[in-house]
């Protein structure tokens, strides 16, 4: 390979190089970021996804013990047993998926007490006698006025703390969001570096593209267009390296064997 062949095709490698580097690490940056926003947005829809199952379980749980306790509607005993049971399979998948458990402490321990509340609510009531409503009479957690001292402040209690449970993945969005803004930054600054650093190449490739081979042509051009139509000497200067040189001694020898067969 010649010397100006070798330049120019030094400077347009080094610059595919320089590309290709820059995109392979803002790609796999980007990747990366990709994947945290993805895995952000699937732990939130997976806790709204739980927390509405439970907030129904519970809902269902509830209006079970409204007909049970209030009514004394007995048909309503397998619907409180099947909404438990709904709402802790939930809560084991979400005390499983879980990353932070400190959410779910409050959660666990309201569902515990539900459960015992419950069992030991239905346990009377299927030794109370049948027709009977419930509340009126039993031992003193089952009397009239069971529901609204007792259970109706455990419901709350439980759907507070699925409530927050809801909520729990925002308040870890903002240090994560935080992450996900230096990975950002940190996927565009290579592109960055890589451009200013691929401007200065192309500079430098045009300043001695012009230098060893446009200004040269020109000013061999000229010269030769001179002694063509005005028989002025052929005269270029400048700088004149590899394959420029060469045609520059070829043309002043080319000029040289005219001039001697003229003779």
């Amino acid at each position: 390979m010649t010397g100006l062949r070798k330049r120019v095709t030094t400077g347009f490698v080094s610059i595919v190089c320089l590309l290709f580097f820059s995109g392979m690490v803002s790609f796999l940056e980007l990747s990366h970021l990709s994947r945290d926003t993805e895995d952000i947005l699937k732990a939130n829809a997976r806790n709204i996804e739980l927390a509405r199952e439970m907030l129904d379980a519970a809902h269902e749980q509830n209006i079970a013990l409204v007909h049970l306790s209030v009514f004394g509607d007995r048909e309503y005993d397998s619907l409180c047993r099947a909404s438990m049971e709904r709402l802790e399979s939930a809560l084991l998948v979400a005390q499983t998926e879980a990353l932070d458990k400190s959410f779910l402490d409050s959660l666990a321990f309201a569902t515990t007490e539900l459960r015992l509340l419950t069992d030991s609510y239905l346990t009377w009531a299927e030794e109370a006698p049948a027709g009977k409503p419930a509340t009126a009479s039993g031992p003193d957690s089952l009397r009239h006025g069971w529901y609204d001292g007792e259970y109706e402040a455990l419901y709350g209690r439980l759907t507070s703390a699925i409530k927050n449970y809801m909520t729990s993945t925002q308040s870890s969005l903002a240090p994560r969001a935080e992450q996900m803004k230096k990975n950002a930054y940190r996927a565009v600054t290579p592109v960055l570096i890589s451009l200013a650093v691929m401007i200065a190449i192309v500079l430098m490739l045009s300043y001695f593209m012009n230098l060893y081979c446009v200004d040269p042509v020109l000013k061999m051009n000229k010269g030769l267009g001179d002694y063509l139509a005005y028989r002025v000497p052929f005269v270029a200067k400048g700088d004149f390296k590899d394959e420029m040189l060469q045609l520059k001694e070829k043309i002043d020898a080319l000029i040289a064997l005219s001039k001697q067969q003229k003779n």
